[in-house]
């Protein structure tokens, strides 16, 4: 068996969020652990849908010897500070000197993008190659959402990318990715891989694998993926909001057999391009989506997706425009969750249980248009933001959002509540509603602020789903956003206008778009 360095580096990159990824945001741990190095690592994973727990698991059980390197995540947002990426990748490459392995495994996302990169995974794995020689296979997994490069490919002996989202198979991902490894160690660190992005970005609410036309074709990734000689199939759907060369979608493998894995890539493209009009979302304004959800008729709640403003894709989860929304249309029986204020959650905190506050409630993040929601407010209930996930995504995740509040707005024409926490974390698993005393399902209207990731755990109990289009950087229409370079030929969205060559059209320095042919 093979001794195996361990480690990973996680950030999604939105090059239009408002705030940077630094080393300490690396440091603080949220739903996943904090920057952790040594031994320390494979305690801080276990037990938590994530694939380095999956990886670490699948690996043991195949009787390797793993060396631990460090791990890190950090909440989406803008570009990773120069020397967050260069303290925690001179870290990884230390101590892969020291260990010496056979073989190491990253768990990585594909969408990082640093403040002297574009391609923070491309960068990594390319010294961790220059590090180890051509010989010794690196296998990374990588986020459904990965803009995979060519250098990526070019670095790596293989790459296993999430097949769901919501992303309910991590640690599956990790345990695929260990499967692929002795793969690559029995042929003696040679394979063959092939990678064709495709001609156009998908948005992140049609990217749903619990909807068509996302799901039947990570069924059809199985069936190709299970023809000899290869070993591995991945269609990333790649993540929009990154103004990169490299944004968008593609489909990768790897296997014993060249033509084969190539076959399968080609053929899986293909169907996605053939596919590519049937990508779509139906988006509501703030005030439709509120009119409908008081029309309400069935008994479990009415949910609406917050996705502009959705800190898994780089929002800072504290725009106020969906709450502006339900206190307008004098909305009963509704919960906002989660709005990120670590002001007004201290001044909760420090005013205790059953008082009312006033406060400038969220707004904070320089989001263009938007101000805080003044108002006064009752604290209805109080903890401490330390308390374990349940949904199938989240699951054994040990959450630290810091001190959280239950919040009722104090308006005679209105029942609205607002959950407020000190650290961002999308409202994706139910666990946050319990922690603060509240079921779910018991509510009329939920409003979270996620894209899709809270269907996994929400979608059983909605009478129904829709997304609004509130004030956020992550825009649910990809043509919103002034992209400045992205490669010519791609389209912006399904179906949608194409980059024209520099020179090409007046775009004041944009990237201008044509029609489709």
């Amino acid at each position: 068996m093979a001794r195996v360095a361990v480690g990973g580096f996680q950030h999604e990159t939105n090059t239009f969020a408002p705030a940077p990824a630094d080393f300490a945001a690396f440091e603080q741990a949220d739903a996943w652990p904090a920057l952790t190095r040594g031994e320390g690592i494979f305690d801080a994973v276990s037990g938590i849908n994530i694939p380095i727990a999956g990886f670490v698991t699948a690996a043991e059980a195949a009787g390797h010897q793993l060396v631990p390197l460090s791990w890190c995540s950090a909440t989406p947002s803008a570009h990773v500070t120069e020397d967050a990426f260069e303290r925690i990748a001179d870290m990884l490459l230390e101590d892969i000197a020291v260990a010496k392995p056979d073989a190491v495994y990253l768990d990585l996302h594909g969408a990082m993008v640093t403040e002297h990169s574009e391609d923070g995974e491309g960068a990594l794995l390319n010294r961790v190659r220059a590090a180890l020689g051509p010989d010794t296979p690196i296998v990374a997994s990588l986020d459904l959402h990965a803009n995979i490069s060519a250098e990526m490919c070019g670095a790596a002996s293989a790459l296993v990318a999430y097949r769901s989202y919501p992303h309910i198979d991590m640690a599956e991902t990790g345990a695929r990715a260990a499967n692929v490894l002795d793969k690559v160690l029995a042929a003696g660190g040679a394979t063959a891989y092939h990678h064709r992005p495709t001609d156009f970005l998908i948005p992140i609410n049609s990217q749903c694998t619990m909807e068509e036309p996302a799901g039947g074709l990570y069924r059809r990734l199985g069936e190709l993926e299970a023809a000899p000689g290869i070993w591995s199939l991945s269609f990333a759907m790649g993540f929009p909001p990154a103004d990169i060369s490299i944004c968008g979608p593609s489909v990768y493998g790897c296997g014993s057999d060249g033509l084969a894995v190539k076959h399968a890539v080609e053929t899986l493209a293909d169907e996605i391009t053939a596919a590519e009009g049937e990508f779509t979302e139906e988006l509501f304004k703030p005030d439709e989506a509120v009119r409908l959800a008081m029309a309400n008729k069935d008994p479990q709640p009415f949910i609406i997706a917050d996705t502009q403003d959705n800190p898994g894709a780089g929002g800072n989860s504290d725009t106020v425009g969906m709450l502006e929304a339900l206190l307008r249309c004098s909305a009963r029986g509704a919960v906002l969750a989660i709005l990120y204020d670590p002001e007004v959650a201290a001044m909760a905190h420090q005013a205790g249980e059953g008082r009312r506050i006033e406060a400038e409630l969220g707004g904070k993040s320089g989001q263009p248009g938007q101000r805080p929601f003044v108002g006064k407010f009752r604290v209805e209930r109080l903890n401490d933001g330390h308390f374990t996930a349940t949904g199938p995504m989240w699951r054994g995740a040990r959450m630290e959002l810091g001190p959280m509040a239950l919040l009722k707005v104090e308006d005679k024409d209105a029942d609205v509540r607002v959950i407020v926490s000190s650290r961002k974390f999308q409202a994706a698993d139910q666990s946050v509603f319990r922690h603060l005393g509240l079921e779910p399902s018991e509510q009329e209207i939920l409003v979270l602020k996620s894209s899709v990731h809270f269907r996994a755990d929400f979608q059983p109990i909605a009478a129904r789903i829709v997304t609004a289009i509130a004030p956020g950087p992550n825009f649910a229409d990809t043509r919103k956003f002034p992209y400045k370079n992205l490669r010519p030929g791609l389209r912006i969205q399904p179906n949608g206008p194409r980059v024209l060559a520099p020179g090409a059209g007046a775009g004041g320095g944009y990237c201008s778009y044509g029609e489709t042919e």
